[in-house]
């Protein structure tokens, strides 16, 4: 079984040293073969990497390192720890989540694609030697807060060997352990579920810019080249298995970010030349961005949060004006939106965070013809079931004694499906608070 960081016996991941992305050697195991693949590796990558580029434009050097690295490491899935999850996520279609997918198709360790999987299906597609399971649309999976909660939990377990999910099966209803452990890529528009993507190497795409030009995918040219790469591939790593097995690399972070990261580490240590260096770079690069987003989004999930306790306390009315929402949230000692920005939340940093939910403003009438830009409660219900849940389940119904708010300007059109923000929701000082 494969060491890992944690494992004991390995000894500690270095994660603090102001060396850790020089590229060392990893502490156990022959480095002999290592070296050895300082050239037939390196070059093998080299040519991977390139040939990935150019099919799909990657949202940066570091994810188009990460993704070559995450295809040569299904191909030694069976004597690793860890099975990192590649999250391919984009805010719109036409982002080019699909082309990753078929171009991972053709040189990953014997691929099944799907765009919809039970996981009774799942557990018969894993086993000793597994697959690499590549699945499209995965949104359409997890659309709706609580769904498919049962294959959440298998892809979560999968990361690490030896968590079985156990079923009952035969005609003696004997429990029967099915293994989970398994390299997956999951194509999504918008994030998929927070215990997925921590398990994850996530690619953030968007789209192209004009300039951006990459070479059409066509399978009649590209298939024969890439399965070229792909055998490369296997014939290279197949001896490498057991030093791969032992290997215990040094690691630039720790817990589960060097669990989903060390197969990838792996994998540039045993090609040598500039690998490790680059792989420990593109480690604290992506590791990092996601912890800005991790930050982001659970300030702006502590917002629907507050908003809804706002309504609450105001007897849930139809609708809220942005000053009185504003108002109450600063008044909260507890939170964090008076140190929010430069001066404290204002109406415009608002209206910012909450576009991201597809939640805008509209002009309403209170009471007295009082008319100002304002939030419909019932524009929320749809961001508090997929990202409060807790809270949707028992969120009273607006009371039929409160004032009702009225449109403006006639009814606001429909809220958009939401979707988890991938930039951060900051910008600049917007204008001052709505009066």
């Amino acid at each position: 079984m494969a060491g890992t960081a944690q494992q004991e016996g390995t000894g500690p991941v270095d994660a603090r040293g102001p060396d850790h992305g020089t590229g060392s050697r990893p502490p156990r195991g022959p480095a002999a073969p290592g070296e050895r693949g300082s050239g037939e590796g390196a070059e093998l990558l080299d040519e991977l990497r390139a040939a990935i580029g150019k099919y799909v434009v990657l949202p940066s050097d570091e994810a188009l390192t990460a993704v070559t690295l995450w295809v040569a490491a299904t191909h030694i899935q069976t004597v690793l720890q860890h099975a990192p999850r590649l999250a391919v996520v984009g805010p719109t279609k036409g982002c080019g989540k699909s082309r990753v997918l078929d171009v991972l198709h053709e040189t990953v360790h014997q691929p099944i694609m799907t765009v919809n999987m039970s996981t009774a299906v799942l557990f018969r597609v894993i086993g000793k030697n597994p697959r690499t399971i590549l699945v499209d649309e995965a949104d359409t999976i997890f659309s709706k807060a609580g769904d498919n909660e049962e294959l959440r939990g298998l892809l979560n377990a999968g990361h690490q060997r030896n968590r079985p999910a156990w079923r009952i099966s035969g005609p003696e209803h004997k429990p029967t352990p099915y293994p989970t452990f398994a390299m997956a890529a999951l194509a999504s528009i918008g994030d998929l579920p927070d215990t997925i993507t921590d398990r994850a190497v996530v690619l953030r795409m968007q789209k192209r810019k004009p300039g951006e030009k990459v070479t059409p995918f066509r399978s009649r040219y590209a298939t024969p080249e890439l399965n070229t790469l792909r055998d490369k591939l296997a014939a290279w790593l197949g001896p490498l298995r057991g030093t791969a097995g032992r290997m215990a690399p040094t690691m630039p972070v720790e817990d589960r970010a060097a669990d989903t990261w060390e197969p990838l580490v792996i994998i540039a240590d045993l090609a040598g030349g500039h690998w490790p260096a680059r792989v420990r770079a593109a480690c604290v690069a992506m590791t990092r961005f996601e912890a800005v987003q991790d930050e982001q989004t659970n300030l702006k999930t502590r917002l629907l949060r507050d908003i809804h306790r706002i309504f609450e306390a105001h007897g849930n009315p139809e609708a809220l004006s942005s000053l009185d929402l504003v108002t109450a949230l600063l008044q909260d000692p507890d939170a964090p939106w008076a140190e929010h920005g430069a001066n404290g939340l204002n109406a415009y940093h608002l209206g910012r965070m909450l576009r991201d939910f597809g939640i805008r403003p509209a002009n309403y009438r209170f009471d007295k013809g009082r008319q100002a830009k304002g939030y419909s409660r019932n524009r929320f219900l749809d961001s508090w079931a997929r990202h409060c849940p807790d809270l949707a389940e028992t969120a009273p119904a607006p009371a039929h004694d409160a004032t009702p708010a009225r449109p403006a300007q006639g009814k606001p059109p429909t809220a958009p499906a939401a979707q988890l923000p991938i930039g951060p929701p900051g910008g600049p000082a917007g204008p001052k608070r709505a009066h």
